[in-house]
């Protein structure tokens, strides 16, 4: 567990369905890919400076300067300190630096090193208990945890480097070469709330006690990855070629331990005590070793038929060696070998040059090491397979200003993991679950001070088919059938820039299957939240930005997970100076 502040990053794109063509074994769902800064060939100095609600104090620097004929470093740095709104005790400290530094600025051969650095020491928060089959309608600042003296903490120190070679033989042939190195050091102590004997469910909520577990462990991963891939352009007949093939090897291990508590103190659920003194007694429950080695190659090719047609099609095959042991009593050591063949292919017609239509399909692919861990029930089988199916349309409109797109699409997890109805101690392949629905955006200007960014998607998600007769046609964990966003601002001819929009999300199910001891299925309530902004430059190179999030302070719950739900920062708002030079 390690939260990466987004203090250099470039952008993040989101790529949404199954493609383990692009990224490997576990992307089942799709994948968030955080492209962090490079240097630039332009040279600045800039930051920000902020204050907020809630003791939030926050600074960035990011400069960019040339150091040398055809070489140039930047630096990103980020300092960050403060509670959280709306909630007693929660607690964020981290603090970070990124530099990188590129060697043969415009030649054809060029060299890139970077560094990141980030360690946080929080105190976590895991929110409020489920009380048949609801968040506990305690107040939401309600904090079960551990504020002071001997507290609770997530503590973790990340380092990655990276250095990265580029040659660009001609304009048609580039050989790209990726080496990262990676660790995550991870220290932590979690309180999770939990009623753990239910009484009657109309038991007056100030009787109940809620009992403290504690979720401790402390564990190093270590990643180590090369990636060399060449992209090569070329003409066969009238078909023109983008190919991009390589080959990835990856080595991951990890080592955590893990305890269990005796003897920690209780509350009471409507007034919990967060100053008591943790107390309690440890056991090591589990001592871990666990690795994965992989072995991938990959071809993707976009085809040019004509100005009008392209084709898009590729393979990647992964071969990943996988050991796990465990050491405490009852001592286990498992291994296992998967291989696995992905694809991607998809078809694009632009009719005309502002307007395009696609279908594409893809599969990924899921192995029981994909957490870095095996278990007797697990080790035995082959990695879980999902494939999706979509069409849509993209359309750039008032002079392409504004892009508007819709989708439809179909994702489907052909042979998730169920437990095996002749033997509880095992899991067979023997589950189905979908995902279908449609999506809908507008992003960009319509006018040249009126900007928009707007979305909605509709999701109906079904456990087709499960071993397990008590999630069989229930939907999908943590998928709501509606989300919606949008946000728009408009700069006035004073340079004043005012902002609104607002965030919806319908309800969720924190797991497919009903609570095993109330019997009964545990559902977040759908929210609302509004956001404002206001920004206004104090001269061509200062702006003073004020941003209010959740304006109406909206009781909501974000994090859901089948033990415990977690609620929304409350009413936040941010003053920040940003500055360049």
């Amino acid at each position: 567990m390690a939260y990466r502040d987004p203090f250099n990053l470039e952008s993040v794109e989101v790529l949404k369905g199954p493609d383990s063509l692009l990224f490997g074994r576990g992307s089942t769902g799709g994948v968030v890919n955080q492209v962090s800064n490079d240097p630039e060939t332009y040279y600045f100095n800039r930051g920000t400076l902020a204050f907020g609600t809630d003791n939030t104090k926050r600074v960035t620097v990011d400069t960019n300067q040339k150091v040398g004929d055809g070489i140039i470093l930047r630096l990103n740095a980020i300092g960050d300190d403060g509670n959280v709104a709306g909630r007693d005790g929660a607690y964020n400290s981290r603090y970070g630096f990124a530099p990188s530094l590129e060697i043969g600025v415009g030649s054809p051969t060029r060299y890139t090193f970077s560094y990141f650095h980030q360690a946080e020491n929080d105190i976590p928060d895991y929110g409020v208990p489920w009380f048949y089959g609801s968040p506990t309608a305690v107040n939401t600042k309600n904090f079960y945890g551990f504020k002071d003296g001997n507290t609770d903490y997530l503590k973790t120190t990340v380092d990655i480097g990276t250095a990265k070679i580029e040659h660009d033989f001609n304009d048609n042939f580039m050989l790209r070469d990726q080496l990262r190195i990676a660790n995550y050091d991870r220290n932590v102590r979690i309180t999770e709330p939990k009623i753990s004997t239910l009484p009657p469910v109309n038991t007056p909520l100030s009787a109940l006690t809620v009992t403290r577990n504690e979720l401790t462990a402390a564990s190093t991963e270590q990643f180590f990855d090369n990636q060399t891939d060449l992209t090569s352009k070329f003409t066969t007949g009238q078909f023109k070629h983008t190919l991009v093939s390589g080959v990835e090897l990856s080595h991951e291990t990890s080592d955590p331990t893990r305890s269990t508590w005796a003897g920690v103190p209780t509350t009471n659920l409507v007034n919990p005590n967060e100053d008591q003194w943790f107390s309690g007694t440890p056991t090591i429950t589990s001592r871990v070793t666990a690795s994965a080695n992989t072995i991938a190659g990959y071809t993707l090719d976009t085809m040019a038929i004509n100005p009008q047609w392209d084709l898009i099609g590729g393979v990647r095959y992964d071969h990943v060696d996988s050991s796990y042991s465990q050491t405490v009593t009852p001592a286990t050591h498992f291994t296992r070998t998967d291989e696995m063949l992905s694809w991607r292919g998809g078809i694009v017609y632009k009719p005309v040059p502002i307007g395009s239509f696609y279908i594409a399909s893809g599969t990924s692919f899921n192995p029981s090491i994909e957490q870095l861990a095996l278990a007797a029930n697990t080790a035995n089988l082959p990695p879980e397979k999902s494939i999706s199916y979509e069409a849509g349309t993209k359309w750039e409109l008032l002079n392409k200003k504004l892009a508007t797109s819709f989708a439809i699409f179909r994702d489907e997890k052909t042979n998730a993991r169920t437990p095996d109805p002749n033997n509880a101690l095992l899991n067979i392949l023997g589950g189905d679950q979908r995902v279908q629905g449609f999506e809908a955006g507008i992003t960009g200007h319509v006018t040249d001070r009126w900007q928009v960014f707007t979305g909605y998607a509709y999701m109906d998600s079904e456990v087709v088919k499960s071993t397990n007769p008590l999630e069989q046609g229930n939907p999908v964990a943590n998928a709501p059938k509606h989300t919606f966003s949008f946000w728009n601002s408009y700069e006035f001819p004073n340079k004043l820039e005012i902002g609104g929009g607002a965030n919806a999300i319908s309800s969720r199910n924190a797991s497919t299957t009903p609570n095993a001891t109330s019997g009964v299925m545990e559902v977040a309530p759908g929210y609302v939240t509004f956001d404002v902004m206001a920004k206004y430059p104090l001269t061509e190179k200062i702006n003073l930005q004020l941003n209010v999030t959740n304006l109406l302070d909206t009781a909501y719950y974000d994090q859901i997970h089948p033990a415990h739900v977690i609620p929304g920062a409350g009413r936040t708002a941010l003053l920040t100076t940003s500055f360049n030079f």
